[in-house]
């Protein structure tokens, strides 16, 4: 009740975890029957969604230039940038970028690269798709190690994709949003906040009690860094929100 969370997807079902019962165990060795789920579900599940971005953009998929392509599931090679680009039919050409184990920060770090992509290379279209199946995190609880559970109780699967271009065709495409600037920086003493570790039992992860109070004693220092550059310092005349990646 206190995750808010109404509804999750997963991947994992009760047969899966029947038949994998090391899955369900909290450090058993099972990193061989996870990677063999998200390897091939994540660049399915980021079909379904860089399809329906694809047909909301209205534009042939020949035009992708682009493909940035984000997982924290699972790691092989061929990667899923290129499952993804021979599932979706794009030309063997498109310039592809894998990238790994970014976590929550995923989403704004994808839409950074990809922005810097369109902006630096002339009519480029960049695909941009995030998937996740927690099949590679899931695991059963631990009474010494409850920031697992907290982390079992927030996260679920899921993928989203966007198109993104620096120069967008008047009276064909229609732009949703504009990307005005992108920055990232590192919090003073957050080593450790939020981590996430490959082993032979998955994927752990862990998430310190104090990332609300790390994100709160730096948020003028984020806000000032962010919009000192484009001549902004009056917070009230925006719309702005500290985010984790979390739900």
């Amino acid at each position: 009740e206190k995750s808010m969370i109404k509804k999750r997807y997963m991947y994992l079902t009760e047969d899966i975890l029947k038949e994998n019962p090391d899955v369900c165990a909290y450090m058993a060795p099972s990193l061989d029957a996870r990677q063999d789920m998200v390897v091939v579900e994540v660049p399915k599940l980021g079909k379904e969604a860089a399809t329906k971005a694809i047909k909301e953009w209205g534009q042939s998929k020949s035009k992708i230039t682009h493909l940035v392509f984000c997982t924290t599931s699972g790691v092989d090679m061929p990667g899923a940038d290129y499952q993804l680009t021979k599932l979706l039919g794009l030309r063997s050409s498109v310039k592809r970028l894998m990238m790994y184990q970014q976590g929550c920060f995923a989403g704004g770090t994808v839409l950074r690269l990809a922005k810097d992509l369109a902006e630096n290379n002339k009519g480029a279209r960049v695909l941009v798709v995030c998937s996740e199946i927690t099949a590679v995190t899931f695991r059963g609880p631990s009474d010494t190690h409850l920031d697992s559970l907290v982390g079992q109780a927030l996260f679920g699967d899921g993928a989203a994709a966007l198109i993104i271009g620096s120069d967008p065709v008047v009276g064909v495409e229609r732009p949703l949003f504009e990307l005005v600037s992108a920055a990232q920086t590192i919090l003073p003493d957050s080593d450790g906040a939020i981590d996430g570790h490959l082993r032979e039992v998955g994927l752990t992860f862990h998430l310190l009690k104090d990332v609300p109070g790390l994100i709160s004693k730096n948020v003028e220092k984020s806000l000032t860094e962010a919009f000192k550059p484009l001549g902004i310092s009056d917070w009230n005349s925006l719309f702005w929100i500290a985010h984790p990646g979390g739900p």
